[in-house]
């Protein structure tokens, strides 16, 4: 059976779904960090090691994701993905040593990435310019929606059922996408396109694009303005019980702020999206992420942390960054139009190698205090606007 073609908006609501999976696979688990600790007799360190070692699994098979999909088509390796995913999360379910769930959150990660990655290449298969800018803006908005509610559900789940709940939901939710997807998600990756898969063509492309100086400032940018921010969601656990002193049912205190922004942003950069050069739509995102930051860094310099002022800049900086990145990454896939899976691959390696940094290594020593965590957020984001002035200088031949 072929399956029927969507609509632009059906192909958003799709596309935003199967990247859901990345943030549902993180923030839907947080609630049950005690429960499971106490459940698995796990030290916080283990606890931890459950999200970064999904990150960096996460993070190394993105590099696959999108050059498999250049050789063998967009939907296969979407349908793949997502049966590892389904089987995966049913393991977990019945994981009772710490150990073991962090080798079986490992093989999740390994799977959860592809409808991130896959889906901006199938965008710029099917879109150019300031179309492909739009439905890349909703996509993020619809994709925002996910990370706000996924603590919520967690919350409830982990208070009603227990912490196996958490990945029976992930489960049913992989079903779904998986029977959405069979039967609405066409191939966009035409035969005639598609390069055979070798390893030594592959290595040979993946050092063309590491080696290309705009990608790297453009990867580099996309990958340090969403440190700031995950800064907050890797430290949600601390954040918001001991910080904020707030229930295990409350995460949503936290996360509906702050992806309300991203939101917010992602709809402003469809709206604005041609009427205004990539470029100005960036500077206008900077103005607001410097704003954030310096609002942030104040708060918690001279007053306790309480909600909500504690979190109202968090969601401005969450508004300012998905302003931002569909424009950057944007410039980042048209570098290579022949290898766009492998430029996405790339892309979200390289933020999600950064992002298991800030969860294994950054938010355990930063989220001591809310002080540090906002200095956190500031220096990323000054790091990001660097490579991104470094970026317009050398695009336009300047030294």
């Amino acid at each position: 059976m072929s399956p029927r073609k969507p609509s632009r908006t059906s192909l958003a609501l799709l596309l935003a779904g199967l990247a859901t999976l990345g943030p549902f696979s993180i923030d839907t688990y947080m609630p049950s960090f005690p429960a499971i600790e106490a459940s698995l007799h796990a030290s916080p360190l283990q606890l931890q090691q459950t999200l970064s070692v999904y990150l960096f699994c996460f993070a190394a098979m993105m590099l696959f994701h999108g050059s498999l999909s250049d050789s063998y088509g967009r939907r296969p390796i979407i349908l793949v993905s997502l049966v590892a995913f389904i089987l995966t999360s049913i393991a977990c379910v019945f994981a009772t040593d710490i150990r073991i769930l962090i080798l079986l959150r490992g093989l999740q990660g390994l799977s959860a990435g592809a409808g991130m990655i896959v889906g901006r290449a199938m965008v710029r298969d099917l879109y150019t310019g300031s179309e492909a800018q739009r439905l890349m803006s909703h996509i993020t908005m619809l994709f925002g929606i996910s990370p706000a509610i996924a603590p919520i559900i967690g919350g409830y789940l982990q208070t009603w059922f227990g912490w196996q709940s958490v990945f029976i939901f992930m489960t049913v939710l992989g079903i779904l996408l998986l029977a959405l997807s069979y039967y609405y998600l066409q191939e966009t990756h035409a035969l005639d396109k598609r390069h055979l898969f070798s390893l030594k063509p592959l290595i040979n492309n993946y050092h063309e694009v590491a080696n290309h100086p705009h990608f790297l400032l453009l990867a580099g940018t996309i990958a340090l303005n969403f440190a700031g921010f995950f800064l907050y969601i890797a430290s949600a656990p601390v954040f918001v019980l001991d910080i904020l002193h707030l229930q295990e049912n409350q995460f949503a205190w936290l996360f509906v702020p702050a992806i309300s922004g991203v939101i917010i942003g992602a709809f402003l950069s469809g709206r604005l999206a041609g009427r205004v050069t990539p470029r100005q739509t960036v500077a206008y995102a900077y103005a607001i992420l410097l704003t954030a930051a310096a609002l942030n860094l104040g708060y918690n310099s001279l007053f306790t942390p309480s909600w909500p002022w504690a979190v109202l800049p968090i969601g401005l900086y969450g508004m300012g960054m998905s302003l931002a990145m569909p424009s950057i990454t944007l410039l980042a896939l048209d570098l290579f139009p022949q290898h766009r899976g492998l430029v996405s691959s790339m892309q979200g390696f390289v933020q999600t190698s950064l992002n298991a940094v800030v969860a294994g290594v950054v938010s355990p020593l930063l989220s001591l205090s809310p002080h540090y965590l906002a200095w956190g957020t500031l220096c990323f984001l000054l790091l990001g606007r660097t490579t991104w002035a470094i970026y317009t200088r050398v695009q336009l031949g300047r030294p």
